[in-house]
């Protein structure tokens, strides 16, 4: 029995990956008030969907040996990449935090958090009683 399946690193890169977003988000609040200071975000999905490697259109076929192998997904060498929110308002004095937008990401962050914490544990449980079951 494979115990580190495909979901279960699946499940585990989301948490790691939720928990950079609000770490990142938590950064934004605390420097709502820094004058110039650029809001940050994570691009989670494109980083997860890399990972998972979902419509395979990432994969690059090569058929030639001189072809250097790119990967198509992969979770051990997952990078999210963090960059500067294009969408941010600048104030007066230059900053791009809205506090409230911000809140509202966070709040957003922990319940999907959660629900990726859910997943896990489901998934744990099946496992835990498919090895029980066997004889």
């Amino acid at each position: 029995m494979n115990i580190e399946d495909s979901t279960l690193k699946a499940l585990s890169t989301s948490l790691n990956l939720r928990q950079m977003r609000q770490e990142i988000i938590s950064g934004n609040i605390a420097n709502a008030e820094t004058p110039g200071y650029k809001a940050k975000r994570i691009d989670f999905e494109e980083a997860l969907a890399r990972a998972l490697d979902i419509d395979e259109m990432q994969t690059l076929q090569g058929d030639d040996p001189r072809h250097y192998n790119v990967g198509g997904g992969g979770f051990d060498n997952l990078q999210a990449q963090v960059f500067d929110d294009p969408n941010g308002v600048i104030s007066d004095d230059g900053n791009t935090v809205n506090r409230d937008d911000e809140m509202a990401k966070m709040a957003e962050n922990k319940i999907l958090f959660d629900a990726s914490i859910q997943l896990l544990n489901k998934k744990l449980g099946l496992m835990k009683y498919a090895v029980g079951t066997e004889r």
